[in-house]
């Protein structure tokens, strides 16, 4: 079956509080909620870059920088990135408030990244203390696609 016809009337909604959720290690802290991933039909995000994936990101709320192959950019409701294959990018919350994107990544995968350094969270909780990534955090990004990442960024 062709992947026209897997998604042929097909529609997922997924609430604010449904779905996967998960809290991040510093230096991100705060919560990653995937919410449209391949399974169900989507701070600081540290410089990396994605060899075999191409990156579209909205901001809906907060402001912030985004850092594209060196160069910031002022990142505010509206902005919108559309980053390539081995573009060098990094996501930094400089300001008191949340800051709510959306990111698509195609081909998907960074959902399973989420999950693999992060710790499962409910809708609710308190945030726990902060928390360090795992020691071995860019095998688990260099398997899930995701490259230009050190150990200590």
């Amino acid at each position: 079956m062709s992947n026209v016809e897997t998604v042929r009337g097909r529609a997922v909604v997924v609430q604010p509080e449904q779905g996967a959720s998960y809290w991040q290690p510093v230096p991100a802290n705060g919560h990653a909620d995937p919410k449209l991933t391949p399974a169900t039909t989507g701070c600081r995000v540290r410089e990396h870059s994605h060899g075999d994936q191409i990156e579209l990101q909205i901001c809906f709320r907060g402001r912030g920088r985004v850092v594209v192959d060196g160069v910031s950019h002022e990142l505010t409701a509206g902005t919108a990135c559309f980053l390539g294959y081995d573009v060098k990018h990094e996501i930094v919350n400089d300001s008191p408030e949340d800051l709510v994107m959306m990111w698509v990544i195609t081909p998907p995968g960074l959902e399973d990244f989420f999950k693999a350094i992060g710790r499962p969270r409910q809708a609710g909780d308190q945030a726990p203390p902060p928390f360090a990534r795992p020691a071995d955090v860019v095998a688990v990004e260099r398997a899930m696609g995701m490259n230009d990442t050190r150990a200590n960024g």
